[in-house]
């Protein structure tokens, strides 16, 4: 029997799975109820389970029956805050909390890999199974790093996976070298001085000083960044205000810059602050400036790339892998591939609905082949 035939054995109860876990979704470094099925559903397959990684992260560890590496296998456990809309019967029973990028998937797969492995044991090295909690923004990946996951659990290589909702049905994508952007997030806060609407002269307008600021950051990717230079300036949000009859005292704007090199990054923060700065001289208020990065670049190791579209091809076949673009959103797998040399794939699934959106909705077909990817790379690379 084939490795796929095996997955698909118990296809119903990967689905199963998911569904739960889409009904209950949980934000980052709140992934309780999902940590404990993922430890419970390891335990009971004979996996050795280590909890409370990075907070709310698991490892499970599954031995070969025959010497060799150790590989990894990377799940995130956290969803979004999103009121989920799609009416599902297994919808999102938390209100203003959904799994809206898939994470319940990538977290199913990664147990299905589990249960084959653990089933099997017919490979060589040892198996690492990493579920982590908090990648939307929160810096979970750097969590459980600071508590010594890879010292703890030594790892060779180290693979991840995402769902697409952008490729076709069961197309595997792979871009070696740079693949996802580098992220910082930022928060400007403007002190002017309030008063009457009606007496606009009275005061400092940070509203009207706000929506100047943000046409100004606007300029630095048209006329500051190299066009060969790829770069996203968003301003995603704006707080002023809570009545009719005010001008506000504060104000505040919030947004990510995306890149893929650090020294560009570097500059555009220069110029943020240089605009900010202008702007508290040339109006008399007091500007801050908060720059944090939030996710290094996310690099796949040429290498161990082609070790993935080759475990790909043998499963899905050659027309069905594809090489990936790269893109400007942001993962933060990207920190343990900087700790760990490894891949990251995306899977494609039906639907049209993006990521991200109330009313995204996941292929359950896609799972039986993340799980047999995920399964595969430990078969070839543990004796590799």
């Amino acid at each position: 029997m084939s490795i796929q035939d095996r997955i698909d054995a118990f296809a119903q109860d990967l689905t199963a799975i998911r569904r739960d876990i889409h009904a209950h979704p949980e934000l980052g470094f709140e992934e309780v109820r999902t940590a404990g099925i993922v430890a419970d559903r390891l335990r009971e397959w004979g996996i050795d389970v280590t909890t409370g990684i990075g907070k709310t992260g698991v490892v499970g560890v599954l031995k070969g029956n025959r010497p060799g590496r150790a590989i990894g296998l990377r799940a995130d456990m956290d969803a979004l805050p999103i009121d989920e809309q799609t009416n599902l019967p297994y919808a999102s029973k938390t209100p203003g909390v959904m799994h809206a990028c898939g994470h319940d998937a990538h977290t199913t797969m990664i147990l299905g890999a589990a249960r084959y492995l653990s089933e099997n044991r017919d490979f060589a090295g040892t198996a690492v199974f990493i579920f982590q909690p908090a990648e939307e923004g929160l810096g979970g990946a750097r969590a459980m790093l600071a508590d010594g996951l890879f010292d703890r659990f030594p790892c060779d290589e180290v693979y991840g996976i995402h769902n697409s909702p952008y490729h076709e049905p069961g197309v595997i994508g792979v871009k070696p070298g740079a693949a996802m952007a580098g992220a910082n997030f930022f928060d400007i806060r403007i002190t002017g001085r309030g008063c009457h609407a009606a007496m606009p002269e009275s005061g400092i307008d940070t509203i009207v000083i706000a929506t100047s600021l943000v046409q100004q950051l606007q300029s630095i990717v048209a006329r500051n960044v190299p066009p060969s230079r790829q770069l996203v300036l968003s301003v995603t949000q704006i707080h002023a205000g809570a009545a009719y009859n005010v001008i506000p005292e504060s104000a505040h704007l919030a947004g990510t810059v995306r890149y893929f090199d650090r020294a560009t990054a570097d500059m555009v923060t220069q110029r943020m602050q240089a605009l900010c700065d202008g702007v508290a001289a040339g109006y008399g208020v007091e500007v801050t400036m908060d720059m944090r990065n939030v996710f290094d670049v996310l690099e796949n190791d040429p290498a161990l790339s082609q070790a993935m579209v080759e475990a790909a091809r043998d499963l899905v076949g050659d027309k069905a892998v594809v090489k990936a673009e790269q893109v400007m959103g942001s993962e933060d797998f990207a920190d343990m591939l900087q700790a760990v040399p490894g891949a990251y794939c995306t899977i494609g699934h039906a639907g049209s609905v993006p990521l991200h959106n109330p009313g995204f909705i996941f292929d359950d077909a896609a799972l039986p082949v993340g799980v047999a990817l995920m399964a595969r790379m430990v078969e070839t690379r543990g004796g590799a």
